[in-house]
């Protein structure tokens, strides 16, 4: 059970990183005017979380503890589904009604479509 709480711990500080550098990146690039390093991050995620799910869940390529390491501990502390709320949220209490449908649709319709095309990718490794 240690191992396991470590390896989550060590993946968790890592996706957390990952998600800050991405944070960093996307917000040079197009501004911080629109949640665009949210979106970003969670199709990202989710393209990978489709991906991880297909090689350590259903063709079991790596020890059960990279499940840990890599869904629950590296995507849960990268994936920003939280943060993503709470933008939502705020450009509908500054009346961006049509900003806030936008980036909710295209955050859960991207996200779903990331994550099917990590499946899908993964099952056609050989």
């Amino acid at each position: 059970m240690m191992v396991e709480l470590l390896a989550i711990g060590l993946g968790g500080a890592v996706g957390a990183l990952c998600r800050y550098g991405v944070t960093l990146w996307a917000n040079s690039l197009v501004g911080i005017n629109f949640p665009y390093s949210t979106l970003i991050i969670n199709v990202l995620g989710s393209f990978a979380v489709g991906l991880v799910f297909i090689l350590l869940v259903e063709r079991n390529l790596l020890a059960p503890i990279w499940r840990s390491v890599l869904m629950v501990g590296f995507l849960g502390a990268f994936t920003t589904f939280s943060t993503f709320s709470l933008q939502a949220l705020g450009l509908m209490e500054e009346g961006r009604y049509m900003g806030a449908l936008g980036y909710i649709a295209s955050s859960v319709i991207t996200c779903i479509l990331a994550t099917a095309l990590g499946m899908y990718l993964a099952r056609q490794m050989s």
